[in-house]
């Protein structure tokens, strides 16, 4: 072959490569164009996405640091709110307070004020008092100077005469009340009179008393009765509402009260536990309760006795359990129930010899001390107390006046009015009657005591033994041993001329004298 058409080849050849290459890197080029231009949109997308989910995470963000600002804002509010009102709620008590200052201030100044008018009224009572008590001291001071010229017998004849003068009215004055008293109670009087000439008997009484004692099987018993850490006797006095003493006294139990139905009650009580030997609170509780019935249906039965034995019908029921609650009351030592009794007997015979309604004078014999039932639960006097009862539960006038009056606190308006309180006076009055009372024993006691220490020297003094011994402490640096021994020869005598007592009383003048001394 000819070069030049080798050499053209070769040119085309290399020609054609060269266009195969430049067409190669052109779809090369154009791929990569591609490629990049769909990889920028993605980096594109994604950062808008990325954008997107930032801002939205920005916005919750925002509205969590917003909500949390208001949370606590509003928790400040709440607590300024609250601090406010408690502010408020102290210048509320301070203003209160204030106030009441006010009204006490106010309330002090007017009785001040009182007082004040009270003391300037005083001062010119005084006043005048003291201008009169001269003028008296002037008259003095002149009949003084009239008395000083007279003689002794003269003096004498004056003074009698002005006294003669003066009471001569008030006496006439008197004895016509007692003139027209006596005519407006002839009647009466000649009642009573009659009255008088019923013949008094003795016959034994129950001894009055404040306590009662139950006796022990032996003294094991006042364990079992105080209890564990004392809880049997706590429901015991709860329950009976009496006071229990158990004391060094061997094999013996006191109960004391001023209510006669509640000892008698405790009594029964205690003596029934004693015997069952079972002493628990809950078997306590059961005890009291059925000895309450118990003690209700005695009083019912001795009313309805004493009714029976005095020949009264129509008696209310309810009336006569507060007639048989008098046989455990005692009045000076004197069972009230016999009392009452014996009252409506006498009233009864008496009545019968004026011609009178027997049963209604001895119904109200019965009933006039019937106030005595409930006097230790309800205040007042036992003659209006009684007849309160006696209307409530449907008495005659009759009986309620001489319930009334047979004390004389009311006047008495029916002649067995009168009957009834002689009867009364008769009762009381027969022998054996009465025994001294607790507060006869107790006013001794006290007038003793006073006795030994009304000497000079004399510390202290003590009534020992019921009343049978005084015990006098005096003190050393004023009275020697002689003088103790005259001071109870003194004690002594003076027991005996002032004071009235049975048996014997031992008279014990102790002087002691101490020297203490403390080592350190």
């Amino acid at each position: 072959m000819e070069p030049i058409t080798i050499t053209f080849l070769v040119l085309a050849i290399v020609g054609w490569a060269a266009a195969i290459a430049l067409a190669v890197f052109f779809l090369v080029n154009k791929s990569k164009e591609k490629a990049a231009s769909r990889s920028a949109d993605e980096i594109l997308r994604d950062a808008k996405i990325k954008a997107e989910h930032m801002t939205k995470n920005a916005e919750i963000d925002a509205k969590q640091i917003a909500f949390e600002a208001k949370q606590k804002a509003d928790n400040e509010i709440r607590l300024r709110k609250g601090e406010l009102a408690s502010e408020e709620q102290k210048l509320d008590l301070r203003e209160q307070s204030i106030d009441a200052r006010d009204a006490a201030l106010i309330q002090k100044e007017n009785a001040l004020d009182a007082k004040k008018e009270q003391l300037e009224q005083s001062i010119e009572s005084n006043k005048k008092k003291g201008e009169e008590l001269d003028a008296k001291i002037n008259d003095i001071l002149v009949e003084l100077q009239k008395v000083a010229s007279m003689s002794v017998k003269e003096a004498h004849d004056e003074i009698m005469a002005r006294v003669e003068s003066k009471m001569a009215s008030e006496i006439a004055t008197y004895i016509k009340n007692k003139e027209d008293e006596a005519k407006a109670t002839v009647e009466a009087k000649a009642t009573n009179l009659l009255s008088m000439a019923v013949q008094k008997y003795a016959q034994d009484v129950a001894t009055e008393r404040t306590v009662s004692v139950v006796s022990l099987p032996g003294d094991e018993m006042k364990g079992r009765i105080i209890g564990r850490e004392g809880r049997n006797i706590k429901v015991l006095e709860q329950q009976l509402g009496v006071d229990l003493v158990i004391d060094d006294t061997p094999e013996v139990i006191t109960v004391s009260c001023f209510d006669p139905i509640r000892r008698e009650i405790a009594r029964r009580s205690l003596e029934y536990l004693v015997k069952d030997g079972r002493i628990q609170p809950g078997r306590i509780e059961d005890v009291v309760a059925k000895c309450k019935r118990e003690v209700a249906e005695s009083t019912q039965k001795y009313g309805q006795e004493a009714c029976y034995k005095l020949g009264l019908s129509n008696v209310n029921r309810e009336l006569m359990s507060y007639i048989g609650r008098l046989h455990y009351r005692t009045s000076y030592g004197q069972n009230v129930l016999q009392h009452s009794m014996e009252v409506a007997y006498f009233a009864g015979i008496m009545a019968g010899e004026l011609g009178l309604d027997v049963n209604l004078a001895r119904r109200a014999g019965l009933l006039h001390d019937i106030g005595k039932a409930v006097d230790f639960e309800v205040e007042g006097k036992h003659t209006e107390l009684g007849a309160q009862l006696a209307k409530k539960y449907g008495e005659g006038e009759v009986v309620i006046n001489a319930i009334a009056s047979h004390h004389g606190d009311v006047e008495a308006r029916f002649v067995i009015s009168y009957l009834v309180a002689a009867g009364d006076t008769l009762s009381a009055a027969r022998p054996g009657a009465r025994s001294e009372t607790v507060e006869t024993y107790i006013r001794r006691i006290e007038q003793l005591e006073s006795i030994g220490k009304s000497f000079d020297g004399v510390q202290q003094a003590y009534a020992l033994q019921a009343g049978r011994e005084i015990r006098v402490m005096v003190i050393p640096d004023k009275i020697s041993d002689s003088e103790a021994v005259v001071m109870a020869q003194q004690m002594k005598d003076k027991i005996e001329k002032e004071m009235t007592y049975p048996g014997e009383i031992k008279v014990s003048v102790i002087r002691e004298y101490r020297a203490i001394e403390t080592a350190k």
